[in-house]
């Protein structure tokens, strides 16, 4: 099989997306993205008074204020975030995510998971992160579909609400996602 140029570049770009972050040790940078994952989760509070309530009742919530994804066929997305629990910053995190199919672009989101049990918190906290669609039920929303979330229909572990969308990622694949504690 013959690999163009582009797919070589668009592959070469997206491992470098996809690289850990796991060797970063506390510094400038932790103190911009927890300050940065705090401003997010505000605006998100003053824009969607549903995620608003959602914090409220939340045991804890996972935010990542910007996620960035490019590909074409291959796609990969990665980013940093924090988990905010009784209004501190309780550890730090990243989110990669895959995927393969008929898509090309780039594109930058946010998104906040809202723990909404202790069984989902303890979850996150034995198994040292989290992969979408394993462990506890999650219930993925983009902006529109969370204005139709109210505290009596609450009723999964955690939410994910995703913001900010930026960029154009066209087409349709199979994706799989990755949370992880990185140790600062």
């Amino acid at each position: 099989m013959r690999v163009s140029k582009s797919a070589l570049v668009i592959a070469l770009t997206t491992a470098m997306v996809l690289k850990p972050m796991s060797e970063a040790v506390a510094s400038p940078a932790s103190d911009a993205l927890e300050a940065d994952a705090e401003y997010a989760l505000q605006m998100l509070y003053a824009t969607q008074p549903s995620a608003a309530e959602m914090g409220k009742n939340a045991k804890a919530v996972l935010i990542f204020p910007e996620v960035v994804k490019i590909g074409f066929m291959w796609a990969g997305g990665f980013g940093e975030g924090v988990l905010i629990k009784d209004g501190k910053v309780q550890g730090h995190y990243n989110t990669t995510s895959g995927s393969y199919g008929f898509q090309a672009g780039a594109h930058r989101y946010g998104y906040a998971v809202f723990l909404m049990t202790d069984d989902a918190v303890n979850y996150l906290d034995r198994s040292k992160g989290w992969e979408i669609g394993a462990g506890p039920s999650i219930t993925m929303m983009d902006m529109g579909r969370a204005k139709k979330i109210s505290t009596t229909t609450l009723n999964t572990d955690a939410y994910a609400v995703i913001f900010g969308q930026r960029g154009v990622m066209a087409g349709m694949g199979i994706e799989g996602s990755k949370i992880s504690l990185v140790d600062r």
